[in-house]
């Protein structure tokens, strides 16, 4: 099976919207709430540590460019960029250079709509349909007419994260029961935001945000400009993976902009900047919490537990510090990645984008080293920090194949045995990635470690399987699938492939 993150969430809850800001109520305290008593260190000694560490991270987690900016006393400390905005061409990443923010697109949505909200152009808690009239590709599902602009904003609309090609939109639960994670919700808020306006999203982002934050360089659709200055992405191998255009803008995943900019959209947040005090509160206050186990709950079935010291905002991330909440988002288009984490009450927080399919590997590790502590968000979506091998394995892999790459990796791992395995899921990826590209044996080697890794994992054998199937090799496959059904009876794509396995050789 090719892995995503197995992903469920929530049995829903709505707190007070105008609650005092950061305000806790009777939430646990979280994972940063000693760090919280102590500010950042001073912006001299945090960025040179920032700047000798960036490089080894990068190199560690195969990431090809980043750009990071630093806050600290609620104004943009510092900023630098890392590494190749091209890896075939070695063109250097620069602080011009134009990043694909991916979802960190929703905060700024977000706030945008906000304003509108302070303007009285459109109420948090008035159904979407009375500012979008129509059925909005729903058909004649009635609770459309249920979801808020608070419920998109906090994702509790009901909508999937993203529909499948061109169906139908679907409503998948009664709208502010609980969270589930929707790109689809931001979009159809952005539509009814069109028509409130008059304007295309770009021209009323550009009027509400960019132009009033100096955000020069931001734009949720492709400038010609970007011709010059946008990176280009790079795989899971480190291989170029091109470059979107996008000719219309998509609230929630096409904003484009640098480091720079988006700390410049930071800090006008701290600040309450362009909102009236009680919005600005209602942004930084808990309107849903998530479920545990990850972002969706529309396709899934939530567990009904909350994800400890985690809550969701108007558009952010919240995490518990101590008696206050900090903001978080993550972003990820495949192959471009960006997250931001920033603690109100101590002004400080951190910018990371890059321009890699592994770049949210930067992520925990840097944050960690800004905020002062590991932040709890990243456990939730699962997301881990590199492994110290990782790098030189995937450069070893490019150039000499699996088999040769593995050696070293197992060597490395032999020398530092403190060190952690690569992750399953990651490992998997490459598998596909292998798999794919018509490399078969080395995908077969890989699936085989990270069998030897994860030798309690149904789904490890599984992919393993299908690696045997495709190189022709029916008895090993039969016998992944075997073990993969042994460790989970109820792996029915396992069985469904074990069954015309076991019926091509005879041996049903």
């Amino acid at each position: 099976m090719n892995t995503t993150t197995r992903v469920a969430i929530v049995a829903g809850l709505m707190l007070a919207a105008t609650a005092p800001v950061l305000q806790s109520g009777a939430a646990a305290r979280g994972h940063w709430a000693q760090a919280a008593v102590a500010q950042a260190d001073d912006t001299g000694t945090l960025a040179a540590r920032l700047r000798q560490r960036i490089p080894e991270l990068m190199e560690q987690a195969g990431v090809q460019g980043a750009q990071i900016a630093l806050i600290n006393g609620g104004t943009t400390a510092w900023h630098a960029s890392f590494g190749f905005a091209n890896a075939e061409t070695k063109a250097s990443v620069t602080d011009a250079s134009v990043f694909e923010a991916a979802s960190l697109s929703k905060p700024v949505f977000a706030y945008a709509v906000l304003k509108l909200v302070d303007a009285g152009s459109i109420d948090l808690d008035t159904p979407t349909s009375k500012y979008l009239p129509g059925r909005y590709d729903v058909g004649d599902d009635a609770r459309l007419d249920l979801i808020t602009p608070r419920h998109i904003l906090s994702h509790q609309s009901g909508f999937p994260n993203w529909r499948a090609g061109n169906d139908p939109l679907k409503i998948h639960f009664t709208p502010g029961d609980r969270f589930s994670y929707s790109g689809e919700g931001f979009v159809y808020l952005a539509a009814a935001v069109e028509r409130i306006t008059g304007q295309t999203l770009e021209a009323f982002m550009r009027r509400a945000v960019f132009d009033p934050l100096g955000m020069t360089s931001s734009s949720y659709v492709w400038q010609s400009r970007y011709e010059s200055l946008k990176v280009y992405n790079h795989s899971l191998l480190g291989d170029l993976a091109g470059r979107r255009t996008p000719w219309r803008a998509n609230a929630a995943a096409s904003l484009h902009t640098t480091a720079g900019d988006y700390a410049r959209f930071v800090t006008a947040v701290l600040a309450g900047r362009g909102l009236r005090p009680a919005t600005a509160r209602a942004l930084m206050s808990p309107q849903s919490r998530p479920d545990e186990r990850g972002i969706n709950t529309a396709t899934a079935a939530p567990t009904g537990r909350f994800a400890p010291s985690l809550a969701w905002g108007l558009g952010w991330g919240l995490e518990q510090e101590g008696e206050a909440w900090s903001l978080w988002h993550w972003g990820d288009n495949g192959t471009a990645k960006a997250y931001i984490a920033v603690s109100p009450r101590r002004g400080i927080g951190v910018v990371i984008f890059a321009n890699s399919e592994n770049g949210l590997l930067l992520a925990p590790p840097i944050v960690a080293d800004v905020m002062g502590g590991e932040s709890l968000a990243f456990a939730w979506l699962k997301q881990r920090g590199p492994v110290p091998a990782f790098g030189p394995f995937l450069a070893a892999l490019r150039a000499s194949g699996a088999v040769q790459a593995l050696d070293g990796y197992r060597a490395a791992r032999q020398a530092r045995p403190s060190d952690p395995a690569i992750d399953e899921e990651t490992m998997n990826r490459l598998g596909y990635v292998l798999l794919r590209g018509k490399k078969v044996k080395d995908a077969i080697e890989v699936f085989k470690q990270n069998v030897a890794d994860h030798p309690d994992s149904w789904n490890v054998f599984d992919s393993l399987g299908e690696a045997y199937a495709a190189d022709g090799n029916t008895p090993l496959a039969i016998q992944a699938y075997e073990r993969s059904l042994q460790l989970n009876p109820a792996n029915a794509g396992g069985a469904e492939a074990l069954k015309k396995l076991r019926a091509a050789a005879g041996r049903d």
